[in-house]
Order: C-alpha cells, then sequence, then structure tokens
C-alpha cells in the first residue's frame, strides 16, 4: 500500500455562474498528476482527480477528509492536495481576519474557494456551496506532524484593489481567478468585532497560537499563486491554458528535479515576472521543508 496519496481539483466550469468559466483549471489539476507521477513516485491509484461537474464543494471535502483520516492513522506520509478555481471571500465570522478594505470599506473576509456548484445565498455565497480557508485550516491541523502536507492554490485570495476583473470581458486575454462577493452587505454586519486574534493560513498551527504568517503546522509546505492582495491569471502558454503560476512551477520542476523549495520558489518568482504577469507566488513553510 502506498503510504502517499493526492487530491488535486480544477474548476474551468460553474453550475450557478456560468459567466464566470476559466480555461486552465482542469489543466493544471492533470498537469499536477503527471508531475507527481513522473517526480514524486506517485501512481494512479494514488491520485484522485476532481475536475468540474465532480468539483462540488461535497465531493471535494468528502475526498479530502477520507485522505486527512488515513494520515491520522498513520498509513500516509505524504498528503497533496491543489487547488485550481476561482478564489474569492465570505465573512469573517470568527474574527480571525484582520479589517480590509473591500470597495472603499472596511470589512473583515475570510479567504475562501469556488467548486463547481458554488451559489449565492441571500446577499452572499452560500456556506454549503463554498470552501472556507477556515474549513481546509481545521482539517490540515489534524494531521500528524509525521506526514508531509504540501497544499497548491492556484486561485486569486482577496478583492483588495483588484482591478483586472474587468479582463473578464476579453476572451483572449490572461483571466483572474478571482470573483467578487455578491455584496458587500454581509461583510458590513460583521465588521465591528474588536480585540480579536489575528489572521493565520489554512496551515499555521491553533488559532491561539497564530502570531502571524511565518508560523507553519510543523510538516506543512503552502504554495499560493500569488500574493493575498494580487490575481493569479488563468492564460494561454504554448497553445495549452493553465494557471501561471501551476505552468511555471511544473516547467521549473522538471528543469530543476533536485532543487529545493526554496530554490524553485525564487525560480518561479522571476519566470512570472519575465512573464510580465502580475503576480507573487508564495512559499510557506517550516524550515526543514525549504
Amino acid at each position: 500500500m502506498s503510504d502517499r496519496k493526492a487530491l488535486l481539483v480544477g474548476v474551468n466550469k460553474f453550475k450557478f455562474v456560468p459567466s464566470a468559466e476559466l480555461n486552465g483549471c482542469v489543466n493544471d489539476a492533470n498537469d499536477m498528476a503527471f508531475l507527481l507521477k513522473e517526480t514524486r513516485g506517485f501512481t494512479d491509484e494514488d491520485i484522485t482527480i476532481l475536475t468540474d461537474s465532480l468539483a462540488t464543494k461535497k465531493a471535494i471535502m468528502k475526498a479530502l477528509e477520507r485522505l486527512v483520516t488515513e494520515a491520522k492513522s498513520g498509513a500516509l506520509s505524504y498528503l497533496v492536495f491543489s487547488f485550481s478555481s476561482h478564489g474569492t471571500q465570505i465573512p469573517d465570522l470568527d474574527g480571525d481576519e484582520d479589517e480590509e478594505m473591500i470597495d472603499n470599506a472596511k470589512v473583515r473576509a475570510d479567504e475562501a474557494f469556488c467548486p463547481y456548484d458554488l451559489k449565492k445565498k441571500g446577499d452572499q455565497w452560500d456556506p454549503a456551496k463554498i470552501i472556507s480557508d477556515d474549513e481546509l485550516h481545521e482539517l490540515f491541523v489534524t494531521v500528524p506532524e509525521s506526514c508531509l502536507v504540501e497544499v497548491f492554490l492556484d486561485t486569486c485570495h482577496s478583492g483588495t484593489g483588484i482591478k483586472a476583473i474587468d479582463l473578464m470581458g476579453f476572451p483572449d486575454a490572461p483571466r483572474p481567478r478571482y470573483l467578487p462577493p455578491p455584496s458587500l452587505a454581509a461583510f458590513k454586519r460583521f465588521s465591528s468585532a474588536k480585540g480579536l486574534p489575528k489572521p493565520r493560513s489554512i496551515t499555521s498551527g491553533r488559532k491561539e497560537m497564530r502570531a502571524d504568517d511565518s508560523l507553519v503546522r510543523k510538516g506543512t509546505v503552502l504554495w499560493t499563486g500569488c500574493k493575498s492582495d494580487e490575481t493569479s491569471a488563468d492564460a494561454m502558454f504554448d497553445g495549452r491554458y493553465n494557471g501561471a503560476f501551476t505552468y511555471h512551477y511544473i516547467k521549473i520542476m522538471r528543469e530543476n528535479p533536485s532543487a529545493t523549495r526554496r530554490e524553485v520558489h525564487k525560480l518561479i518568482k522571476a519566470a512570472i515576472k519575465k512573464a510580465k504577469f502580475d503576480q507573487s507566488p508564495q512559499l510557506e513553510a517550516d524550515a526543514t521543508n525549504r
């Protein structure tokens, strides 16, 4: 029995928001599968791929919970989760996020990720049809440190200062992987709490231990396609669509199979800058996994 498993998700189409269609997310998931088999010793049986209509919130969370259960049993030493889709924001209900500006309003918002069945409920995204960073955090923090968890998020993580959403009207232009929240009203209802804990990423330790974004659960690696106030591009490369981060990550891993993660991160940032994409991929990891 293999001691490594992966869940790879790519969502181009959205059942209830057809205008939000992307182009490269399914390719991202399939390309990551090839990379894991080529360079990390994974087999087809080790990898679950969920794309488009198969990538509902229920299916994604069920598959992820199954892998986390295996890891908690001691059966896994390596767990990979990749997610390529739109990112968005939802109201922060537990006060773990700092205030930020969205459309000139101070609000508290959680990062969230869009499955195929993303749907509105009133003036916000339906919690049953959106995956929040809190939900991912609560799963990953239960994985024992003996299992390396490596997470790849090729989405946009914040609406702060985002103007590139205007490019959605041009089919051949790179598209930002970000959907604005349906309304600011829901955020304003939850923006008045004071004296709350500092924010933490999905890979940090327990909330009360969270000091800043550099504190990471031991045994976790988090890659993101951009900073929290940037967009991740969905663009064409060599006549085929991918996420800019995923494309360059895979290309650089194949060209530099023995490079450390820190070295790969440096090369990705340089390649994306050279290609003139306005995003800065992030690597968050404890010192032993860099």
